[in-house]
């Protein structure tokens, strides 16, 4: 199955950055797979990501996420069904990740069917600040993040697993769902 591993994020905004710096370790860890490309720094949203996605089959998508109650470093995957469109699209800065999929599928795009796009999204602390630090929370629990998402980007993947030098992690155990 045609894979896309892709990372987003802003790289000098704090921990919005946690996605291209996830998929640039993961896609380290794993090394070269047949039918997986890795696009660790997308630079586009929106509208942008259909040309991104067009042809692949699967798309495996690291991002940052903040939600009502969530605690740095833990992380969520779900996959786009779960996304919810936008009520009225006004102009293209208003195009969320589900509504640019289903005008993509609209104009006959081919792209990956929701339950094969597999969103992996860390709560982070800050995400409006100029920086290209993480937040030390985030930083903190970066090794054991690390961990996680590789294992889950492995189980998606399935196949034989990468050897993985470990990391040491001494971090509190995180969530996931």
């Amino acid at each position: 199955m045609k894979t896309l591993l892709l990372g987003l994020g802003n790289p000098i905004l704090t921990d919005d950055s946690v996605g291209i710096r996830l998929a640039t370790d993961v896609a380290a860890r794993l090394g070269a797979r047949p039918g997986v490309d890795v696009l660790p720094d997308c630079p586009v949203g929106g509208l942008g990501l259909l040309d991104v996605l067009s042809g692949y089959e699967r798309a495996i998508v690291i991002d940052s996420i903040r939600t009502a109650g969530g605690v740095p470093g833990d992380w969520h995957r779900f996959t786009a069904e779960s996304l919810r469109e936008t009520i009225h699209l006004s102009n293209i800065h208003d195009a969320n990740f589900a509504t640019a999929l289903e005008l993509g599928r609209r104009m006959r795009r081919p792209l990956p069917s929701d339950r094969e796009i597999h969103i992996l999204a860390v709560e982070v602390e800050e995400n409006a600040t100029f920086g290209e630090a993480l937040s030390p929370r985030l930083a903190e629990a970066y090794p054991r993040i690390l961990e996680g998402i590789s294992a889950e980007v492995r189980d998606i993947l399935g196949g034989p697993p990468a050897v993985i030098p470990r990391t040491p992690c001494t971090c509190r155990e995180g969530t996931r769902s």
